[in-house]
């Protein structure tokens, strides 16, 4: 299994569909990624040579791409300070309600959990 960042990425993937394993890139950065290292598209991650690894690693490295680690602190930075100023966006998300205004009398299970049975 190749790793790139410190990510295990499957060997068995074509590689754009393997870097999508890196929190922080998506479909688009992916193909970009790809477009810029001029590898084929269709070329499993597995079949990389080391090098080709670490040109992969240098190009998000040079891109400027907060991937991974970093990413989750910043993400988890923003929601402390939203819960810290006592905004709307914070409060619904220390109470593991939607954020985005969905209805939350029918539906919004996902954020809410199972159904609590109501006791008598």
């Amino acid at each position: 299994m190749p790793r790139i960042l410190g990510v295990d990425i499957p060997a068995n993937k074509k590689l754009v569909f393997a870097l999508r394993y890196i929190y922080g890139i998506g479909p688009t950065r992916a193909q970009a990624i790809v477009a810029k290292a001029g590898f084929d598209a269709d070329r499993r991650a597995g079949d990389l040579s080391e090098e080709e690894l670490n040109q992969l690693a240098t190009i998000v490295a040079e891109k400027q791409y907060i991937v991974e680690g970093d990413l989750r602190r910043e993400v988890t930075a923003n929601l402390k300070r939203l819960s810290a100023i006592r905004s709307w966006r914070g409060i619904r998300h220390q109470r593991g309600l939607p954020v985005r205004g969905q209805r939350t009398k029918t539906n919004a299970r996902t954020r809410k959990g199972a159904v609590k049975p109501i006791r008598k």
